[in-house]
């Protein structure tokens, strides 16, 4: 028996995004309307967290019945409760077997909102698009080679139709990513970009996740098939998304990347994270692994491959790129993040462990020494970051300077989906995105889908 979660009648002005740039003067004039399309990841319910001006408040919603769904809801639930800044969302949801061809059908909103099952994800904004929407996807939006070759279609179909289909970067509005950037764009402070070498990257960015942690503080429900990596996709494609984007982004910014042409890859390879039976149950509040898991269970234990690194030039410059997941942080402690940015007068290092209370920081780290000339310029040039960040500060220690960073910046990962929703609006508004956005999308899906094939050939 079907659940009604609200039932609600709804006129809508025309539903999906047309085919001409008019749809800014049109369509965009009038309220966006979200549709959320089978929401199986918490992604997808964090991006309604906030509400926005320009979006309509009734969000339609179309999913297969199920935990997954529930969840969703508890959550857009627990946001609209919020005793801080509570939402007003209300879900339209249908829940039919035929909940696509329903949506696609219906015609209820413009934006198709995807976060859940990446096998079918692909699928999904290939006939989004086709049908005329506009979508903004979590990552990945493609977990192998065949996924990115429907993606690059999918990007054709968008342009013929003036649609934007984009995926949600959320570290790009981290604090320290974004200061890490800026000083690399002061000469007088970083120099120029070293080039590196694969057993010396000029550019190096790993983190550490966890399969088992909380969300709007509450213990995380993963769905089993999370952990099935034809569907969740491979480690070495999922999380690294994120990476491989920082890394094009404070490289080469606004500069187009081709995928042809600028990025080589060297090595890649890829290991699992061996989960116990009790674990999985923990994780998933599933009594027994499902069916499509057995080929991965050895013994008693699940083998995950979540874990991956690759190595590759980007327009010449060295990077490396590498993700673990874990099954629980120990207590006390929590996600990791490393990154590091070489430049010929400095180090800019992102650390995110013990001794940062598993809090990213950044640190200045000069390559000769802390001299009086690089003091001196380093002073100067933190006049310039503070005129885009006032109140941003630093703090020397031996090896260097910490960049102090006013809790104001420090928003929390949750709050990032409503800064790239944000964003995404104003494209949607301005009916196109600047020239990089697409080719530099497709060239992230490369090196991820590339790097996942090479380590495989490797093993």
């Amino acid at each position: 028996m079907k659940k009604i979660y609200l039932i609600l009648t709804v006129l809508f002005a025309a539903g999906c995004s047309g085919s001409s740039n008019n749809n800014s003067s049109d369509e965009m004039n009038s309220k966006v309307k979200l549709m959320t399309l089978a929401p199986g990841h918490f992604h997808a319910a964090l991006v309604q967290k906030s509400m926005y001006a320009d979006v309509d408040s009734t969000v339609h919603v179309y999913a297969p019945e199920g935990a997954e769904l529930d969840a969703h809801m508890a959550l857009i639930k627990q946001y609209n409760s919020d005793s801080d800044k509570p939402t007003a969302w209300k879900e339209a949801v249908y829940t039919g077997s035929d909940y696509f061809e329903k949506m696609l059908e219906e015609k209820a909103g413009n934006v198709v909102v995807l976060a859940g099952n990446n096998r079918d994800k692909i699928n999904y904004i290939d006939q989004s698009i086709a049908a005329g929407f506009n979508v903004l996807a979590d990552k990945p939006m493609a977990i192998d080679r065949a996924g990115f070759e429907v993606l690059k279609t999918a990007f054709d179909k968008a342009k013929e139709q003036d649609l934007l289909l984009y995926d949600i970067m959320t570290e790009r509005y981290e604090i320290t990513t974004m200061l890490q950037k800026e000083f690399s764009l002061l000469k007088d402070v970083y120099g120029e970009q070293e080039m590196g070498t694969e057993d010396n990257p000029a550019v190096t960015k790993e983190s550490v996740h966890h399969f088992f942690k909380y969300v709007s503080g509450n213990p995380l429900t993963r769905p089993a098939w999370f952990f099935d990596v034809a569907q969740q996709g491979e480690g070495i494609v999922d999380v690294t998304t994120h990476l491989v984007d920082m890394i094009q982004w404070s490289l080469f910014p606004g500069e187009v990347i081709d995928y042809t042409r600028d990025i080589n890859m060297l090595s890649a390879k890829r290991w699992p994270t061996t989960m116990s039976r009790e674990q999985f149950q923990e994780a998933t509040k599933q009594s027994d692994y499902p069916d499509y898991l057995h080929k991965d269970v050895v013994g008693d234990s699940l083998k995950v491959y979540s874990n991956g690194e690759m190595n590759y030039t980007l327009k010449g410059v060295h990077t490396k790129v590498s993700v673990i997941w874990n099954f629980q942080a120990p207590e006390g402690t929590g996600d990791t993040h490393y990154s590091i940015m070489r430049g010929s007068k400095t180090n800019l290092v992102i650390r995110q462990g013990a001794d940062q209370g598993y809090k990213p920081a950044l640190y200045i780290e000069p390559v000769e020494g802390k001299t009086d000339a690089y003091k001196e310029a380093l002073l100067i040039g933190l006049k310039t970051i503070q005129e885009k960040f006032p109140g941003v500060e630093l703090k020397e220690y031996d090896k260097g300077w910490e960049v102090l960073v006013p809790d104001e910046y420090k928003v929390g990962h949750e709050a990032h989906f409503a800064q790239v929703t944000e964003k995404y609006l104003e494209y949607l508004k301005k009916g196109n995105m600047p020239d990089w956005e697409v080719p530099n999308m497709i060239a992230k899906y490369y090196t991820t889908t590339e790097a996942l094939e090479l380590a495989k050939e490797g093993q």
